[in-house]
């Protein structure tokens, strides 16, 4: 089994999921959602993140570190040269601040369950476990049917978190391993979709449809993006469409942050929005009354 990659490791995570849990961020997203906050998760491969704020000024100990020179210095900055960076490290072990990190490690099945196991007293007590998240865990579809499996022998609660955009062959292969399913809907227009994930969303759909028709527990994730998702018509479009799913029940309705938007300086990428706001509480009360209002349970947050 080769390694996996994974960009992050969140311990008593209560926010993914029942209980308390180890949320395990997989890297590489077929969608590029616009709202992004885990940037950092949509390249399959590994990266570097300047934190300028950290970097000590005239400080070369990066640049003289690096063996493919890379980097160079940019008056009291630094600036990296991507089709030069060879990702060796040298420079993160160089850095004094940390003001360099990668995102994005190599993992083996053994090492990443050697994690989740550590924290096997908290699943039990709380009724928690594990999420496998992203990015897009079913981007690596043979590695995270292995981690499942190992987490079922183990007796330990799984949770996939999915934009659901993946062949159903993926899927097939790890459903029945799957406590539970948290499946992110966008947007119901398919053009607007296009335009904001950059993908259609008819595989996504479809996909739902197949794992609330085979049994599955099913719980569909919401983002709310103000003057984007939360109009009264994308809401109509998306209580029509889940009225036609009847083991599907529960909604989660995740509120925009701009949590994200310090990461795309850091990976040196524009955001997509830098200017849009939260939803206020008055759009997210009246997004949950509808909800409600049509037989949904719904939760504000995850």
């Amino acid at each position: 089994m080769k390694k996996g990659i994974v960009f992050d490791l969140k311990k008593y995570a209560i926010h993914d999921g029942p209980g308390i849990r180890t949320t395990i961020f997989f890297k590489g997203c077929p969608l590029n959602c616009w709202w992004c906050h885990n940037p950092e998760g949509i390249l399959p491969g590994r990266e570097l993140i300047f934190r300028e704020s950290q970097c000590l000024p005239k400080c070369r100990a990066c640049i003289n570190a690096c063996p493919h020179h890379a980097l160079e210095s940019l008056g009291n900055s630094l600036s990296i040269i991507p089709e030069k960076c060879q990702m060796s490290g040298a420079c993160i072990e160089a850095c004094p601040t940390g003001a360099l990190q990668m995102a994005g490690r190599e993992i083996s099945v053994s090492e990443l369950m050697a994690e989740i196991e550590k924290d096997h007293v908290f699943y039990d007590q709380s009724q928690g476990g594990v999420t496998f998240s992203g990015g897009e865990p079913l981007m690596q579809p043979d590695f995270l049917r292995r981690m499942l499996e190992l987490c079922r022998e183990r007796d330990i609660h799984t949770i996939v978190d999915t934009s659901g955009y993946a062949p159903w062959q993926h899927l097939d292969l790890i459903r029945y391993l799957v406590d539970l399913f948290l499946f992110d809907l966008k947007i119901m227009d398919e053009d607007e979709h296009r335009r904001m994930t950059g993908v259609s969303n008819q595989i996504i759909l479809e996909n739902l449809k197949n794992l609330e028709k085979q049994g599955h527990q099913v719980e569909v994730r919401l983002p709310v993006i103000p003057g984007f998702n939360d109009t009264e018509a994308n809401t109509i479009q998306t209580i029509d469409f889940l009225s036609f799913l009847p083991g599907v029940k529960r909604i989660s309705l995740l509120p925009f942050h701009k949590m994200g938007a310090q990461k795309y300086t850091s990976l040196n990428r524009e955001s997509p929005m830098p200017d849009i706001q939260s939803p206020s509480q008055e759009v997210m009360q009246r997004l949950q009354k509808e909800y409600a209002d049509s037989g949904f349970q719904v939760t504000l947050g995850g």
